[in-house]
């Protein structure tokens, strides 16, 4: 089940055999969740933190007139709510937009093993850096980004997520979203989607069709997106 997880962590730093069944034997239950189902809600104390193991879930906050606004997509590898073990009380929603399989680690459990293993520790709290630093890019995107341009970031970022764990294929990679989700995303209309998605069609630089997204000129979508993927430390150093 934590394979993905590993291959996470091996992305960024070594991790010990002994790490890995630490691991393994902490995060043991597992559930499948329904496309459109809650992972975690809004304003609830979570005792437990979730792995996701397969499929593509989002965080989300509704404003007053009833949009939604996705903050962030977790991926295979992806604890979705690690943060929930210090903080308590949760801020936001998680989804799942497709269907999820999902482990638990129970907050007991990660409370003993930030205690005992403290280079493990550090892994765990870099997961959640990382969590901030997609988000930095994502409100630089969202704000100062052209949306074609805001677009293209997105995929390049999602492509190179899900090489790391292993769920890309000849340049290709699952995406079950909607249109609607996906402009909940970039917080546009689903005009504007369909608008700036025919831009890109257009100048061949990728394909969405049956839910799945196809990048045929990387390095022209990485300039598009001005894309730089430094800010996912996706290097192999000492922790």
């Amino acid at each position: 089940m934590i394979e993905s997880l590993i291959a996470n962590l091996r992305a960024r730093d070594v991790v010990s055999s002994h790490e890995a069944q630490l691991l393994s034997s902490i995060i043991v239950r597992q559930r499948w969740i329904a496309a459109d189902e809650d992972l975690v809600k809004e304003g609830s104390r979570p005792t437990y933190s979730i792995l996701l193991v397969d499929g593509i879930a989002a965080r989300y906050k509704f404003v007053e007139d009833g949009k939604r606004q996705i903050t962030a997509l977790h991926v295979s590898g992806d604890f979705v709510d690690l943060h929930a073990f210090p903080l308590k009380e949760m801020d936001h929603g998680v989804v799942a937009l497709s269907p999820c399989h999902v482990a638990l680690a129970d907050h007991s459990d990660l409370k003993k093993v930030t205690e005992t293993e403290p280079h493990l520790a550090r892994l765990l709290w870099l997961l959640t850096v990382i969590d901030g630093a997609i988000h930095r890019e994502w409100i630089v995107a969202m704000g100062r980004r052209s949306k074609k341009s805001h677009m293209a970031h997105l995929f390049c970022e999602l492509l190179l997520r899900l090489e790391v764990v292993g769920k890309v294929e000849n340049s290709s990679f699952s995406f079950p979203l909607t249109q609607l989700e996906m402009a909940d995303v970039l917080g546009i209309s689903l005009v504007h989607l369909n608008k700036t998605l025919q831009l890109l069609r257009d100048e061949k630089v990728l394909q969405w069709t049956k839910q799945t997204i196809t990048v045929l000129d990387l390095e022209r979508l990485k300039s598009i997106g001005e894309f730089e993927p430094g800010y996912l430390n996706l290097r192999v150093e000492p922790r």
